[in-house]
């Protein structure tokens, strides 16, 4: 399923099979999660994605072939394929270990083809082993909305053990599985009146769910922020306590408006997360890999992407969209 331009449904295209490259992997697709990323790459919300673009950056594989040089993968490996496609190895940002800050990164289903199709070329050093009890559907999601929350959850303080999660779809349900392992007490806001994603929060087993306008009973230690809406901000400066942090963990988000000061006063801190390091990945799934997570899922065909993209975008998901070649 290939974009061509910026708010266009994606097209469905028949291409030769994929060589891969020196260094490369040609891995068969046997699920690639939606992720609100390649909602914002489709809708045009992010500058300079490469044109034209299979997206998808969730993706769940076999391999085929390898490249010239491949030494650690072997043909009918299981491989997750997630977003970090590539990174310089060079600027100052990946020799002080922090490659999710690279100055030239290459982003899969955005700088490189990605995973909305059958097969799949990618950088064997980005791709990682997948060891884990999760059929394909079920691991996808955990390529971003699990790596990315779990960057965020360590990003909101091993101190937070009272966590609010605004925006609860296919990351927050994961990340808020994750945070009640480590006994932390979980709040979930939602858009008001969106009764069924409380209700989804609450079988999860969270403290309280109920609408982003309403406020917690007692101050949060942090809160962490999927939902792309910047109006979110100044509600979650208000839910925190003093000394609190509020994370951002999305890619894209509408404009923060102006707040008091005193939202920030008093020691609270606002931060982003920014994509992921390959050292997420391994800590992740090696929790996954022990932890049972329940990962809910709605698959479609792969032709069906555009309608997975719609349901993304209007709200209509609980947890993640998956595509099935």
């Amino acid at each position: 399923m290939v974009l061509l331009a910026p708010g266009e449904p994606l097209r469905l295209e028949e291409r030769p099979d994929p060589d891969p490259a020196a260094g490369e992997l040609l891995v068969r697709v046997e699920a690639c999660a939606v992720c609100r990323t390649d909602l914002h790459v489709v809708d045009g919300e992010l500058a300079q994605a490469r044109l034209p673009i299979v997206p998808g950056h969730e993706i769940v594989g076999r391999v085929l072939r390898v490249g010239a040089g491949v030494r650690d993968w072997r043909i009918g490996q299981r491989v997750g394929i997630p977003w970090l496609g590539h990174t310089c190895g060079h600027c100052s940002y990946c020799l002080a270990h922090r490659e999710n800050l690279c100055d030239e990164p290459v982003f899969t289903g955005y700088g490189r083809d990605g995973g909305f199709a059958s097969h799949v070329t990618a950088d064997a050093a980005f791709c990682l082993p997948l060891d884990l009890p999760q059929d394909a559907v079920h691991a996808a999601p955990l390529l971003c909305a699990g790596l990315i929350g779990w960057r965020a959850l360590r990003a909101a303080g091993s101190h937070a053990m009272r966590i609010g999660i605004y925006g609860f779809g296919a990351a927050a349900h994961l990340v808020a599985q994750a945070a009640m392992h480590e006994k932390r007490e979980v709040h979930a806001f939602t858009r008001p009146g969106d009764l069924a994603a409380q209700a989804f929060a609450r079988s999860l087993g969270v403290v309280w769910a109920g609408g982003s306008d309403q406020a917690p009973a007692e101050p949060l230690d942090a809160a962490i922020i999927f939902a792309p809406v910047g109006a979110l901000v100044p509600a979650a400066l208000r839910a925190v306590r003093k000394g609190g942090r509020v994370v951002c963990a999305g890619i894209h988000m509408s404009d923060i408006p102006a707040f008091p000061y005193r939202l920030l006063w008093e020691e609270r801190e606002l931060v982003s997360v920014a994509n992921l390091t390959r050292g997420d990945a391994r800590a992740f799934l090696g929790f996954a890999a022990c932890v049972p997570l329940r990962v809910e899922t709605t698959t479609y065909p792969l032709a069906a992407a555009n309608v997975a993209l719609d349901d993304l975008r209007s709200g209509r998901l609980q947890g993640a969209a998956v595509l099935v070649p």
